[in-house]
């Protein structure tokens, strides 16, 4: 029985996100169909991040475990050839028996982008978010900043967590051109915390929110006072450190 690590990524705008669902095309399933089509077995894929509908990955860390004939090399071959054209596993090793995508990881980097200009690229359509509006970038990233803590996160999510407390270590904002990037980094997300995040940023730009008033929705835990949740497609998992 070996214990399988692999790197993969997926366009997750046809997902209803990366758990398996009884009633919806995921890329959890798909996974545990690729591998039953070629072994004939079935396997639980355990991911690092459970990402929402809509949401996409260039880095998602998962695993599984199960005893086959094939090398690493011809599995990995194999399952993307069965694998539909929107998820492709970049690289599928064997890991120490201990290892767990999800509970072994230390920290995760997703991405958010924003495309600014008056028409953006149709090749870009699926992966950000169109924002034609004004925005003073100055406050938002100086309101992004603030997000750098250990702090209960509960007004910044969908929290059904039973701990809010969320350690935050990188949150900032650079603008390129027309496009505005948002990258946060965490070991820990709640639901939906980092496209309420990005909202909340958006809201700061249009001027509705100070950047000094993020402390005082962090004291308050109040959902009803950040921003709304920004479009998923927006959101990309980039990186899973170990």
């Amino acid at each position: 029985m070996k214990n399988y690590k692999l790197v993969l990524g997926y366009d997750g705008t046809d997902f209803r996100g990366w758990q398996r669902q009884p009633d919806g095309r995921t890329v959890q399933g798909v996974l545990e169909e690729a591998v039953r089509k070629i072994t004939g077995k079935k396997v639980v894929v355990h991911g690092a991040g459970r990402t929402d509908a809509g949401v996409h990955a260039l880095g998602q860390v998962a695993g599984f475990r199960g005893a086959f004939k094939l090398s690493d090399e011809v599995l990995l071959r194999a399952l993307n050839a069965v694998l539909p054209e929107d998820v492709r596993v970049f690289s599928l090793a064997e890991a120490p028996p201990e290892f767990h995508a999800r509970k072994s990881a230390r920290s995760k980097l997703y991405r958010y982008r924003i495309v600014l200009s008056p028409q953006p690229s149709p090749l870009d359509r699926r992966f950000v978010l169109h924002w034609p509006y004004p925005l003073e970038v100055g406050p938002m990233r100086a309101a992004a900043r603030l997000f750098v803590r250990t702090a209960d996160f509960t007004a910044f999510s969908s929290n059904r967590d039973r701990s809010p407390i969320r350690t935050v270590k990188r949150s900032g904002l650079l603008r390129s051109g027309d496009e505005l990037v948002y990258t946060i980094e965490s070991a820990g997300f709640l639901r939906y915390m980092v496209r309420t995040i990005v909202g909340t940023l958006l809201e700061v730009g249009r001027g509705r929110i100070a950047p000094a008033r993020i402390e005082e929705i962090f004291r308050l835990r109040d959902r009803s006072l950040a921003g709304p949740t920004a479009a998923a497609k927006g959101l990309t998992l980039i990186r899973v450190d170990y």
